[in-house]
């Protein structure tokens, strides 16, 4: 995780794709722009599940037993929702890397909250 957080950041900066830390101004700017593009790639996510679930009710009354017809449609989203989801992850590295955030130390730091609490949901 630690090179991928890295490469992430070398690559944002080439691109000129940064949050801006310029000001206050800017970076509330740069900081909400890039929440919104967030929002819009996990919206994507969730059309390409959309296409999937739509996909499974047509093989499934075309007569394909479910599983089956979910098997299909999860292996034609694949290669999809594998690229929306790693424009998500780029937009969390984004963050990570502004607020100078260890990727993989928080995440392992929430796995172990999680797994002592009560509630285990996320």
């Amino acid at each position: 995780m630690k090179e991928l957080q890295i490469y992430a950041k070398e690559y944002q900066k080439d691109m000129g794709w940064e949050i801006s830390s310029e000001d206050y101004s800017k970076s509330r700017a740069s900081l909400l722009n890039n929440y919104l593009l967030l929002t819009t790639e996990v919206a994507e996510v969730a059309e390409e599940l959309i296409k999937a679930f739509n996909l499974t009710q047509g093989l499934v009354q075309e007569g394909l037993n479910e599983e089956a017809a979910f098997s299909m449609a999860r292996e034609s989203i694949k290669q999809d929702i594998g690229k929306e989801l790693s424009d998500c992850l780029a937009y969390l590295l984004k963050f990570y890397n502004y607020f100078d955030i260890d990727l993989e130390d928080s995440f392992y730091a929430k796995m172990e909250e999680v797994r002592v609490r009560k509630n285990k949901d996320l």
